[in-house]
């Protein structure tokens, strides 16, 4: 017996082989019009039992995940009428899922207490069910005795399962189909399609005969980006935003790099590109770009609560599309150390203005000023900053910035009141590959600064460099399971530690360093003021924190870590050093926006923390 497999690379349709017990759904009327009494069965839980002959359990756990049946009970809708609805809809959801496994000699009955489904009017649905019984014998599984695709693009991306001796499931034709024709896209021919599909499934031999066609048509370029949806934003600073390739040839993640810029403007709340359906004259292809710009203002705010350290507030005001060319005004504001038992509270006012599409279109412009009044436990500092630079954008993992900035500062500590005055130069790097930012589960992150800076009067000039990696590995059942990693170093190179701005210098302990120990409670007693040493940060430092985080439930996870800190009296990892250890053990509670945490900590080792310390706050540690 021989079947004829058609039309199933795209739109998934039925394919003959299946047999349902009863032959076909019944229609307005059926002869087994008045089987099910009304009201005949005992209110009460339904029974959803799933079987499969052979006893595939994987097989087993697919069915019964796509079965309206299951979606039906877990939202607690078990009248007669809600079963049999479900029930006669998952004839066509259990093909289909035996047709993308390869099975094409299936037979599937659906009985509600013992009375098949499928055999029973809508109308004469029963009051109750019991029972439910889903019985499936997939039959044997096909595999391919021919897996052609033709003209393939060089480069294309078809998976090594359509091919001979494969399982012959509709799900691996159809993501060679669509595999071949992204690899055409790919190389500039925008309308590729399937041309033609010959599918012939042999039933005696359990075979799959596939033979697939397409149809690359011409390579195209980029023609015009129409615009429209854009009211406050200039149309000109709108397309050089976007960085639409014109002329070039077409590439569809040219139509997504374009998507992402957009987007990161953060003026529009809806962006859509759609390509023309006909290829124009000289073989260009014309775009039609279509937004819906978001309210120009937004506020935030943030809270982060430590036992110790005392409670840190945020917020912030921004103003989108502030001069009608997507610029950016941001003002945060931020208090911290409130109620802190070992420093008095700290303030910090940041007001920041970007202009996308500068230079480049993947290039912002910003001009940034921040004050800031810091109470710590061993001196007082009031500064300002100002600075002028820009952020380029070389993919949407990898970031670069380079700044122009002064900073003036007044500290007192038990020497007095000194003064620093800097021009710096900052530049940072950072190549992000997680899988998301606020919840990692895999991947790493990459970061390193450099802040040349000279110094002026008697401030001292040289080299801060900075550098941080992280690392995330996940394993077992739905990556419960993951190891979390993070390392990080630096020193400042050339300058004197007595005249080294103290923003410039290095502390540990706290939320971010070393948990269990408080806020920058490492430093140094190395500079001698008339009442003995005064504690500042060092030129060196290097920290290191493991955390095992395990997924408890959907929502909840746990987490185990332990921290380490060490800073140096010189750079170069040289001179006097001390340093100190954390452990505890965290709660996280999974958010639309990440995870909320909770940590709890104590010292391990070293003399600047003791009892135990408490963090909440919004996000992994890192």
């Amino acid at each position: 017996m021989r079947a004829y497999l058609g039309a199933i690379l795209m739109a998934g349709t039925a394919l003959s082989g299946m047999t349902l017990s009863g032959a076909a759904l019944a229609q307005s009327s059926s002869p087994f019009s008045g089987l099910f009494g009304r009201g005949s069965q005992a209110e009460g839980p339904v029974a959803l039992d799933v079987q499969v002959a052979g006893g595939d359990e994987a097989l087993t756990r697919q069915i019964r995940q796509a079965l309206l049946l299951t979606g039906a009970l877990a939202e607690d809708r078990t009248t007669g009428q809600d079963m049999l609805a479900a029930a006669r809809g998952d004839y066509a959801r259990i093909l289909g899922l035996l047709y993308d496994e390869g099975y094409y000699d299936g037979v599937v009955t659906i009985t509600l207490d013992g009375v098949e489904a499928a055999e029973v009017a809508p109308l004469d649905a029963p009051a109750q069910v019991a029972r439910v019984l889903v019985a499936v014998d997939p039959g044997p599984i096909f595999r391919f005795s021919r897996a052609q695709i033709a003209p393939v693009a060089p480069g294309s991306d078809i998976s090594d399962a359509y091919a001979v001796g494969e399982v012959a499931g509709t799900g691996v034709m159809r993501r060679a189909a669509i595999a071949g024709v992204d690899g055409w896209r790919l190389a500039g021919h925008a309308k590729a399609d399937v041309g033609d599909q010959q599918i012939v499934a042999d039933h005696d031999a359990s075979q799959v005969d596939s033979r697939i066609a397409l149809t690359p048509g011409p390579r195209v370029s980029f023609g015009r980006m129409s615009v429209s949806g854009n009211q406050r934003l200039n149309e000109r600073r709108l397309r050089k935003i976007a960085g639409f390739p014109e002329g070039q040839q077409f590439d569809p993640e040219e139509l997504e790099t374009v998507r992402q810029r957009l987007r990161r403007s953060g003026v529009f709340s809806a962006i859509t590109l759609q390509e023309a359906d006909e290829i124009g004259p000289g073989d260009t292809l014309d775009v039609d770009l279509t937004v819906v710009e978001q309210a120009p203002r937004r506020i935030g705010v943030g809270a982060e609560i430590s036992t110790v350290d005392g409670a840190l507030l945020s917020a912030y005001w921004m103003h989108r599309n502030l001069l009608g060319g997507g610029e950016r005004l941001r003002i945060d504001g931020r208090i911290k150390d409130i109620g802190s038992e070992t420093s008095d509270r700290d303030d910090e006012l940041t007001i920041r203005l970007d202009r996308p599409a500068t230079i480049t279109a993947d290039t912002t412009a910003y001009t940034e000023l921040e004050v800031a009044k810091m109470r710590e436990e061993d001196y007082e500092e009031d500064s300002a900053t100002l600075g002028f630079g820009l952020t380029h954008i070389f993919s949407d993992r990898l970031t670069a910035d380079a700044a122009l900035e002064y900073q003036y500062s007044r500290v007192f500590d038990a020497n007095g009141r000194t003064d620093f005055k800097v021009v710096a130069l900052p530049m940072d790097v950072i190549w992000d590959r997680r899988d998301q930012p606020n919840n990692a589960r895999r991947g790493f992150y990459l970061s390193a600064e450099v802040t040349p800076f000279a110094g002026q009067g008697d401030t001292s000039s040289g080299v801060r460099a900075l550098g941080e990696g992280r690392v995330f590995r996940s394993f077992g059942a739905d990556d419960r399971f993951t190891l979390a990693g993070r390392a990080r170093a630096g020193s400042v190179f050339g300058s004197a530690l007595e005249t080294t701005p103290r923003n410039y210098l290095f502390y540990s302990g706290g939320g971010g360093t070393v948990r269990g120990h408080p806020y920058q409670s490492l430093g140094v007693e190395q500079i001698q003021g008339p009442d003995g040493p005064i504690k500042t940060g060092g030129l060196s430092v290097a920290s290191a924190t493991a955390e095992f985080r395990f997924q408890v439930r959907e929502r909840i996870g746990l987490v185990a870590f332990a921290d380490y800190g060490q800073v140096w009296t010189q750079d170069g990892f040289g001179g006097d050093s001390g340093d100190h250890t954390g452990a505890g053990v965290g709660i996280r509670y999974d958010t639309p926006i990440g995870p909320l945490r909770f940590d709890v900590a104590g010292p391990v080792s070293g003399d600047t923390g003791s009892g135990v310390q408490l963090y909440l706050g919004l996000g992994q540690a890192f």
